[in-house]
């Protein structure tokens, strides 16, 4: 049976106004002790529902195919991916780390959908308890605390170099051009790339500016230093300092999901004029699914560790003994 203009139009763009709607609900600062966008009911039962929605609104003998299940959800997904682009509700950083999450979330709930359709008649009732499924879920998952929960990102790189043309370019980072960063990951999300760092002594309790594009500024404070082979040092991102353009809410550095906490540049000789230095970053989450949120921060860091890395290699290795 052939599919009619009609249908293929209200089954895509009623699982898009529902999604947007259900966006602004949760997006509403006057709800937010009860709805919120970093939550499981937005996250994974939003899509799910959408992707039921849109399968139920099809006739059965079109949805008795898995194939059509699994993937005719994910069309509402983009368009409503496309329609929150538009109406800077979302960034695409944010798109970037939640689209994998719902695009299974749709294919599942296409799946269900699809058992819904095939049972002998449609109940309105049942989806219609189905649309209010994510902000019934987030009224029980308000009376949740989200975990704080601190990650480590460990990064190194070998280096033939002296450790002390090592550690000069380790202590204080001369500004960076474009062509010398590779961070491929932050370059797509469209995070801040590095600029300079700059350290005012060598010791404890020395304050190090790690400075980035768009108004982003780490300052920190040295808590251990080992000349040549140790430095630690504690991290702070002020909210207030960064350009509200610079970063979506939900990804904003010292904001109230993700935050950095401190770093630590170790260097340890492997052979005569070869050393291995290590730069990691302990960083904290707070989230109803910091197993995800996680993931992705260690990503993001362990991208920036390395491309600072691959630079301070790059200039050891070419500096003059």
């Amino acid at each position: 049976m052939e599919l009619k203009p009609k249908v293929i139009f209200l089954a895509i763009l009623v699982p898009i106004a529902y999604a947007v709607l259900v966006r602004l609900v949760f997006g509403l600062e006057t709800m937010d002790e009860v709805v919120g966008i970093m939550t499981i009911s937005f996250l994974f039962c939003l899509p799910t529902v959408v992707g039921i929605l849109t399968v139920y609104m099809f006739d059965q003998d079109k949805t008795t195919s898995i194939y059509f299940r699994i993937f005719i959800p994910w069309v509402p997904v983009f368009g409503f991916l496309l329609v929150t682009l538009v109406l800077a509700l979302e960034g695409w950083a944010c798109w970037v780390m939640v689209l994998p999450l719902f695009l299974i979330a749709a294919s599942v709930g296409g799946l269900i959908g699809g058992y819904l359709v095939n049972k002998r008649e449609k109940n309105t009732l049942d989806i219609s308890l189905l649309m209010l499924a994510p902000l019934l879920l987030s009224l029980g998952e308000s009376t949740i605390s989200p975990n704080l929960k601190t990650f480590e990102a460990r990064t190194y790189i070998d280096i033939q170099a002296s450790p002390e043309i090592i550690w000069d370019h380790v202590t204080r980072v001369t500004e960076i051009s474009e062509d010398e960063d590779t961070g491929w990951l932050n370059k797509a999300l469209g995070f801040p790339r590095p600029v300079k760092a700059e350290l005012d002594y060598e010791g404890v309790g020395a304050y190090r500016e790690a400075i980035f594009t768009k108004g982003l500024v780490f300052h920190e404070t040295v808590t251990e230093y080992v000349d040549n082979k140790k430095m630690v040092f504690d991290i702070k991102a002020n909210p207030h300092e960064i350009p509200s353009t610079t970063l979506d809410e939900h990804i904003l550095i010292g904001g109230a999901y993700f935050d950095v906490l401190q770093g630590t540049y170790e260097l340890e000789q492997l052979n005569i004029g070869l050393y291995r230095l290590h730069l990691s970053s302990v960083f904290s989450m707070k989230t109803t699914f910091n197993f995800y949120a996680g993931w992705w921060g260690k990503w993001i860091m362990k991208d920036i560790q390395r491309n600072i890395l691959r630079i301070e290699k790059k200039r050891a290795e070419n500096a003059l003994p």
